[in-house]
C-alpha cells in the first residue's frame, strides 16, 4: 500500500479552532508510512490521526507508535487495524475500536468506511457515497455545485454524514438538515470529516422522517433543497409524488431542487431518473434536467 498523497487543507473542516480537535481516527492507509519507516529503522514517521485532514509526526518504538499524547498503540493492533484496509478505527485506552454501530430502529449496520480522502458511510454495506473514479468529498462538491448559487435558506433532506450540510453552510444563510436515525450520530461524532456539523451554528439538525418533517416546514420557506436520499430500495417514498409536492411547496419560487438518483448512464440510473422526473413535473417542477456530472437531476420552481 502506497502512501496517500497529502492534500492540502480541508475545506470541510477549516473553520474548526484549535480547541475543537479531531477525533483520532486511524485507517490503514493513513497509518501504513508508519510502518514503512520502521521497517528501515527510522525512529519517526508522518502518519494522520484523522483520516487524512492533517499530519503529524510520531515516534516510533520497538513496541509500537508513541502518538502525540505519549499514548502508546502496539504493532500488533496495527498489524490487525492493516488487515482491514477499508475501515475505520478509533482509540479507547490504547485499543483499536471499529468506528461502527447497530440500529435498532432501523435494523441496519452503520460503518465508516475509509478512503482516499473523506470517509463515506455504509448502510448495511451499501456506500452513500459515490467511490469509483472519485471521493465522498469531491461527490459531494458535484452536487453543491448542482444549486449554485447557494444561499438563503438550505434543506438538506438526508444528513448522513452531514458533509453536504456542511459545505453548504459555507455560503448559506442557514442550513436545516433532517437525519432519520439517531444511531448515525454515533458514527458522526467519530467521524473527523463531520465534525463542523456538530460545531457550526448555521446547521440546524433536526431527527425524524423527512416524509413527516417536511410536511412542518412553511410554504416558500428554502431557497435551495439538496435531496440526496438512499436508494430507491431503501427509501422509496423519498421518490414519491406526494413527497416531491412537499418539497415543491416549501421551495421558494425561483428556487433550485438537486436529486441525487446515481449513475444516469446505468440502466438503473436511467429508468429511476425517467420516473423520478415524471413525478417532479406532475409534483409541479416545470425545469427537470439532468446533471450527469453529478449522478442527478436539477429541477426549478
Amino acid at each position: 500500500m502506497s502512501k496517500p498523497k497529502k492534500i492540502p487543507a480541508n475545506p470541510i473542516s477549516e473553520t474548526r479552532t484549535k480547541s475543537q480537535q479531531s477525533p483520532v481516527a486511524l485507517s490503514a492507509r493513513f497509518i501504513e508510512p508508519a510502518f514503512s519507516a520502521h521497517r528501515i529503522s527510522q525512529p519517526t514517521a508522518e502518519i494522520s490521526l484523522d483520516l487524512g485532514i492533517s499530519w503529524v509526526e510520531v515516534r516510533l518504538h520497538p513496541e509500537g507508535i508513541e502518538l502525540p499524547d505519549g499514548e502508546l498503540l502496539s504493532w500488533t493492533a496495527l498489524r490487525r487495524l492493516m488487515e482491514s484496509p477499508e475501515a475505520c478505527f478509533e482509540v479507547q485506552d490504547g485499543e483499536l475500536l471499529k468506528i461502527q454501530a447497530y440500529s435498532a430502529y432501523t435494523g441496519r449496520h452503520y460503518t465508516l468506511m475509509s478512503t482516499e480522502r473523506a470517509p463515506t458511510l455504509l448502510i448495511s454495506g451499501i456506500p452513500m457515497h459515490r467511490i469509483k473514479d472519485t471521493d465522498p468529498y469531491a461527490d459531494t462538491l458535484t452536487k453543491i455545485d448542482a444549486i449554485q448559487p447557494v444561499v438563503g435558506q438550505v434543506l438538506d433532506t438526508c444528513t448522513g454524514l452531514g458533509y453536504t450540510a456542511i459545505q453548504a453552510a459555507h455560503s448559506a444563510d442557514q442550513v436545516t438538515t433532517i437525519e432519520l436515525d439517531p444511531t448515525v450520530m454515533e458514527i458522526i461524532r467519530r467521524n473527523p470529516w463531520s465534525q463542523e456539523l456538530l460545531d457550526n451554528p448555521k446547521i440546524s439538525q433536526i431527527f425524524g422522517d423527512s416524509y413527516e418533517v417536511v410536511e412542518n416546514f412553511l410554504e416558500g420557506q428554502f431557497d435551495r433543497i439538496l435531496h440526496d436520499p438512499p436508494t430507491l430500495s431503501l427509501a422509496g417514498e423519498l421518490y414519491s409524488t406526494d413527497f416531491y409536492r412537499q418539497l415543491y411547496r416549501v421551495l421558494k419560487p425561483g428556487g433550485i431542487l438537486f436529486h441525487y438518483i446515481g449513475d444516469l448512464d446505468s440502466r438503473l440510473g436511467h429508468r429511476v431518473a425517467r420516473g423520478a422526473a415524471q413525478r417532479l413535473q406532475e409534483a409541479g417542477f416545470r425545469s427537470v434536467r439532468p446533471r450527469k456530472a453529478a449522478f442527478g437531476l436539477v429541477a426549478r420552481k
